[in-house]
């Protein structure tokens, strides 16, 4: 039974703490008594409307009233049963079970079928979105902060995402600074809007200097944060801390470590206390990649995080997850029937999901040599993307369904072959000073995956990454097998092919053959077309990080990755990047501008994969038409 927000407008709800009638959606003597009404029906769900009473809630079997608690607008409360904002409680017997209903305000179930069991209610991510809420960026001096994170608070703030009356940013860094300097800092990054909104988004920002492996900065760090939650009369334990990590992976212990000895939320220590009337608040913490050079490196990471934080509260953060055709993914996928029948081994030859950049290194080439392409970009960002192109359909879109599926296809690739490896290194990488002259470090790879199940045995996926290439694109290909009977003899002009274009000029096109115009029966490839910048003229698309850090707001895991899919995509990888550092698969050299070394494209070829020869798409524009 599923309470939606017309029901609710029709009966009885719970607000401010007592019970309220809506319109008179149903006979008047039933609200009278309390029955939930629709459209002149009784639902079988009462409440007594005596405000001098507790309130009932009664199953549809027309016994058992259970204690339905007043709830204050935006408090969870547990007293023996569990009622939350917009949720009532229902009685099955041997068990009591959380029904959405209540305010017609925003809620975190709103929406939702029915909930787990209460004895399951430990596995439920409850997420209060009421409170002040104060987001602290750890290496707040650093590039990822001033490019990334700074910009995309500002662009959510532009948005309404965060109100000036309920946010503080708090910037922490070694960096001798004051808040006046790390505004100014900030402010270049900050496009597209004016003066007087970007200085009311700046005047959010404190800063507090300290090192990252002592507790002085860090308690002057709480306190700050603690003096902003008190001013704003905040109920204890209702306040929101969010911590961003823009720091590099070697300190992520002490600074987790520090995080929890003294900035955490003092009311929050675990699921089981967040579970009561006053202490709705939380704590949270994002990290960036890398997560790990390696299977040991990045379980050791996980188990020190792990004894720190519940993973409820850990969010892995891959921007991949955060672009817009990424997230399309799923719905491309699983919305509609044209593909359902088709996404399979029998119409599909293989899937490229590549990323070029048409630009080396540039003096980072140090940093870059303690990792290469593979750990940079293939092992998260591609594998991501292949992972919601070859997982099967969850259940439903919790965030732990659709990363259960997620696991599921990574325990399912082979081991690499090395047979379907090409790696390179671009000529000139190592004239940069802090690379060593003899790296071996990949900056091309080209790594065949074959996933062993029913949908996609024997389908090559190839996912392919470089930098100093021809060009600057991220693509997935999915190339589908001849037609049969070519009656047409098109065959060599090239393949069905779906192109989704994650950037740049994001569009999805389908390659298909046509009959060209004119008076013969000739044929060619031309495309169907969705570009974004076409289509959506006057949307604008969020950048991921914006994205992404409103989801940790929210509470919703979807787009992170949870540890065990970390793990089995370590697993997948770690052999072939022990090979190559120990020297035994070794880099080929490839000219800056090209395609990367030939024997990539030979590769591609051997797995079946076919080039359209002489078309070109070009994304459309209104000059066209």
């Amino acid at each position: 039974m599923i309470e939606t927000d017309r029901d609710r407008a029709q009966g009885w709800w719970t607000a401010g703490g007592s019970t309220k009638p809506g319109p008179d959606g149903g006979r008047r003597d039933d609200l009278a008594r309390g029955y939930k009404t629709s459209g002149g029906r009784r639902k079988g769900v009462r409440s007594i409307a005596n405000p001098s009473l507790p309130h009932f809630a009664k199953s549809n079997r027309g016994t058992d009233y259970v204690p339905l608690i007043p709830v204050p607008k935006g408090r969870v409360v547990a007293a023996g049963n569990l009622v939350t904002p917009g949720l009532y409680l229902k009685d099955e017997g041997n068990h009591t079970r959380i029904m959405s209903g209540g305010s017609s305000e925003s809620s975190p179930f709103s929406g939702q079928s029915s909930f787990s069991s209460l004895p399951d209610i430990k596995d439920l991510e409850i997420s209060s979105e009421s409170g002040c809420l104060s987001i602290v960026v750890l290496g707040a001096s650093g590039d990822l902060a001033k490019k990334k994170t700074f910009p995309a608070l500002f662009h959510l703030f532009q948005q309404g995402f965060l109100q000036s009356g309920e946010v503080h940013i708090f910037g922490y860094a070694r960096s001798n600074l004051s808040d006046d300097g790390l505004r100014e800092r900030i402010r270049g990054y900050l496009k597209g809007a004016s003066d007087e909104h970007v200085s009311q988004f700046l005047q959010l920002i404190k800063y507090v200097s300290g090192s990252y492996d002592s507790g002085e900065g860090f308690e002057s760090l709480n306190n700050a944060i603690s003096e902003y939650e008190t001013s704003k009369t905040n109920e204890s334990g209702s306040s929101r801390r969010l911590f961003y990590l823009a720091l590099p992976p070697s300190v992520y212990p002490s600074v987790s470590k520090m995080i929890r000895s003294y900035c955490m939320n003092p009311f929050v220590a675990s699921i089981h206390v967040v579970l009561s009337a006053s202490r709705t608040g939380w704590s949270r913490v994002i990290v960036e990649k890398p997560f790990g050079k390696d299977l040991d490196s990045a379980e050791e990471l996980s188990s020190q995080l792990g004894e720190l934080f519940d993973e409820h509260q850990l969010y892995r953060i891959d921007h991949y997850l955060g672009k817009e055709l990424v997230q399309n993914l799923l719905v491309l996928r699983f919305a509609n029937r044209l593909f359902l029948p088709l996404w399979n081994r029998d119409n599909i030859d293989n899937v490229q999901i590549v990323f070029r950049e048409d630009f080396g290194t540039e003096g980072r080439g140090g940093y870059f040599d303690q990792y290469g392409i593979i750990r940079d970009i293939i092992q998260n960002h591609l594998l991501q993307v292949f992972c919601l192109v070859a997982m099967e359909k969850p259940v439903s879109l919790k965030p732990e369904h659709i990363r259960d599926e997620k696991v599921k296809v990574l325990q399912s690739v082979s081991p690499i072959k090395y047979d379907e490896v090409v790696i390179g290194q671009y000529e000139g990488y190592k004239d940069d000073p802090t690379v060593p002259d003899d790296s071996n470090t990949p900056t091309f790879a080209s790594v065949v995956l074959r996933v062993h199940n029913e949908r996609w045995e024997g389908v090559p996926f190839i996912l392919k990454a470089g930098k100093a290439l021809s060009s600057r694109k991220a693509e997935i290909r999915v190339q589908f097998k001849d037609a049969p009977g070519d009656i047409f003899r098109c065959k060599k002009q090239g393949r069905n092919e779906f192109v989704i274009r994650l950037q740049p000029s994001e569009a999805m096109y389908m390659k298909l053959t046509v009959k060209k115009p004119g008076l013969e029966m000739a044929t060619e490839q031309s495309e169907l077309d969705l570009s974004y910048g076409l289509r959506y003229q006057d949307v604008k698309i969020p950048e991921a990080y914006e994205r992404l850090i409103l989801d940790t707001i929210r509470g919703d895991q979807q787009h992170f990755v949870r540890r065990d899919e970390l793990k089995a995509a370590w697993e997948i990888f770690t052999p072939l990047l022990h090979d190559i550092d120990a020297g035994k698969l070794k880099s080929i050299p490839y000219k800056p501008g090209t395609r990367g070394p030939s024997e990539a494209d030979e590769m591609s070829t051997r797995m079946g994969y076919v080039q359209t020869h002489g078309y070109i798409w070009i994304p459309p524009t209104l000059s066209k038409f």
